[in-house]
């Protein structure tokens, strides 16, 4: 048997909730610390921007001990998905782990020389305490800090009038209302509320971006749900991937012609569904080149506006405020009374002491994960919701089934810091030089090799079952059902 551990769960969103589940099933006393006032991370009502739903199917986007109610639509709603979470908690009785408005503002290794992390809680009164723990799993995710960007002129904006918000910001649509909005990005956020803000009667809604990206609908050719296309195998099997054998390197050779022909089938299918030549948005790079996690789905209704010109697409980027206008590097001024950027997030781990940090992330940004979940170097400590992918939920449940083996040693296959470091330089030099678009996200990103990604997590877990029907998986996209399976054959053990 293991030894019972004192665990720090930081963050109570998606990943957060199913790590303290697991770390909790096996015997450990966990903790979860979460600095808003509720769980859910990004689902977070006071988080959530209006009409936001999930990009990937409520099949996909679901713990594989809880389906989503059957009433819930395809991609169910925020307050939908926030609804499910809250559920999921009360079905493991993990609220009373849960220790609400309260932060980490730093982590150091302990001081008496045991194992594990003292970590710097600070509360919602704004004391600060100390507490030690045996093993912590960061679930911060990658939408944990805000990206804010000012520029020129912005102080003089706001003074007369004007505003500025992040997207996540932007929760009541009624801000919009007979105002002239600019959004800065093109991300799913970014068209999502540029669409909402021509919904709630915004007077002129401009959209400001740097490059097309290829998206997907819902529905590609109006018939056929993306996920039948995009997220099954046989699909994933079209991406040369790491650690090929020389056979299968010979027959990606053999099938590049037929797997150039289906890209550019899609692309032209997508080019007329989209109107992508009609609004001059048709991106230059390859599909195939581009799809990752940073790849979004199309939001309804946001071509025909901008075909229409209810939204004006502009290439470029802010230079700066001047008056009511914005001013963007192309030389267009545009009115505005609100700017919502659409920037993003930061990805990082600021807890982390600066020594640790460069233990976990190069010089060029890449993150030195083995798994995409533990670092060899950062002992009794792993991530979980790090993975980004387009299965965020069955990824995170994942990979905190393989870090809770990982942590008491119960992998079937527990590596040693010299393999991890091995399997990680592999995979940094796979991302550098033969899949480039790997690298987005500090490459943690897991799409499209889903079915990879799993596969392994399940042969470390020494999984007994890893295929129910091999035939139909290559045509269908991953079953939350069936990986419960796949967990329940992994060897199981209790902690003392």
């Amino acid at each position: 048997m293991a030894n019972r551990k004192k665990v720090a769960v930081i963050g109570a969103g998606v990943s957060g909730l199913v790590t303290a589940k697991t770390f909790k099933e096996k015997g450990h006393d966990v903790t979860l610390i979460e600095r808003s006032h509720d769980l859910g991370g990004v689902w977070e009502l006071s988080r959530s921007y209006p009409d936001v739903q999930t990009q990937s199917p409520k099949d996909l986007y679901r713990y594989t001990d809880k389906a989503m109610p059957k009433d819930y639509p395809e991609w169910p709603k925020g307050p939908q998905v926030h609804a499910y979470l809250n559920d999921y908690a009360a079905d493991h009785n993990l609220r009373d782990l849960i220790r609400f408005n309260t932060g980490v503002s730093g982590m150091a290794r302990r001081a008496d020389g045991a194992a594990g992390w003292t970590l710097s809680i600070v509360d919602g009164d704004g004391r600060q305490t100390y507490e030690d723990f045996d093993f912590v799993s960061v679930c911060t995710g990658q939408f944990s800090e805000k990206n804010i960007l000012t520029h020129p002129g912005q102080e003089a904006f706001e003074a007369q009038g004007g505003q500025v918000m992040h997207s996540s910001e932007y929760t009541d649509p009624d801000i919009v209302k007979g105002k002239d909005v600019t959004v800065l990005g093109f991300s799913k956020s970014a068209t999502d509320i540029a669409v909402n803000a021509v919904k709630f009667g915004a007077k002129s809604v401009n959209i400001v971006y740097l490059k097309s990206v290829w998206r997907i609908p819902y529905f590609i050719g109006g018939l056929i749900n993306f996920k039948n296309i995009l997220y099954i195998r046989k699909q994933e099997q079209m991406f040369p991937s790491w650690g090929l054998n020389p056979m299968q390197k010979f027959a990606h050779v053999i099938a590049k012609p037929f797997v150039w022909a289906n890209w550019r089938g899609l692309e032209a299918l997508l080019t007329m569904q989209l109107k992508l030549n009609k609004t001059g948005l048709r991106p230059k790079i390859k599909i195939e080149d581009e799809i990752n996690c940073s790849v979004p789905i199309v939001t309804p209704g946001l071509f025909d506006m901008i075909a229409d010109g209810r939204i004006k697409a502009i290439k470029g980027t802010f230079k700066e405020y001047e008056g009511d206008q914005v001013a963007l590097s192309g030389g267009e001024r545009v009115k505005t009374d609100l700017a919502i950027l659409a920037v993003g997030w930061k990805l990082g781990v600021p807890i982390l002491p600066q020594k640790f940090k460069e233990k976990l992330v190069e010089e060029d940004g890449q993150y030195r994960l083995y798994r995409i979940i533990a670092n060899p170097d950062l002992p009794d400590m792993g991530f979980v919701g790090f993975n980004s992918s387009f299965c965020t939920v069955l990824c995170a449940e994942l990979a905190a089934n393989w870090l809770v083996r990982y942590a008491d040693g119960k992998l079937a296959k527990q590596p040693t810091a010299s393999q991890m470091n091995q399997n990680i330089e592999m995979m940094l030099n796979w991302k550098r030089h033969i899949k480039p678009s790997a690298k987005v996200y500090g490459g943690l990103c897991v799409a499209p090799y889903h079915f990879k990604h799993f596969d392994e997590l399940l042969d470390d877990m020494g999984a007994k079952i890893k295929h129910r029907n091999p035939i139909a998986e290559n045509l269908a996209p991953p079953n939350a059902d069936a990986y419960r399976e796949f967990l329940n054959s992994t060897p199981d053990y209790q902690v003392s």
